[in-house]
């Protein structure tokens, strides 16, 4: 599984946890959406990226399986509060859940048969599409978002 997270820090845990002890489902709700919000430019970038990985066939079917399992996850569990952009191999179709990992090269370069030709394989090298695209955009302006809504919440808090 692919993920990178927007943290807010020790001040997404201590709203998150703040807001537990409020225990008003509206507010964490709001919470969650706007968290969900502000990390949602990101998937659209990660999804173009993941299309233009380069296919020989041209049929483009592993990029749109992938670019179909690249989703936002938002966690408020009492521990530990993050937002994750992931390209999700639980959403992948079996027997290509790894896919995502081997194409972005953070695992080794996989072998395969040419066309189902068990006769011929071949070395597949990576094509990274994710943290190149993520990485420069999680920074100050994904920050500065996750922060509008922490912000906003502690005032709700206050």
């Amino acid at each position: 599984m692919i993920d990178a997270e927007l943290r807010g820090g020790g001040d997404l845990v201590r709203i998150n946890r703040a807001l537990r002890a409020m225990d008003n489902p509206e507010v964490t709700r709001r919470f969650r959406r706007e968290l969900r919000e502000a990390a949602k430019p990101l998937v659209p970038q990660v999804r173009a990226s993941i299309q233009a990985i380069p296919s020989r066939t041209g049929k483009g079917t592993l990029r749109a399986e992938m670019a179909k399992a690249t989703r936002i996850e938002v966690r408020t569990a009492a521990r530990d509060a993050n937002v994750s952009i992931r390209v999700d191999g639980r959403k992948m179709p079996t027997g290509k859940r790894a896919l995502q990992a081997y194409m972005e090269g953070t695992k080794k370069p996989w072998r395969h048969p040419v066309f189902g030709n068990r006769e011929v394989w071949v070395r597949q090298e990576p094509k990274p599409y994710f943290y190149r695209v993520v990485e420069p955009s999680a920074g100050p302006r994904s920050r500065a978002a996750v922060n509008r809504v922490l912000d906003s919440i502690s005032q709700d808090i206050s």
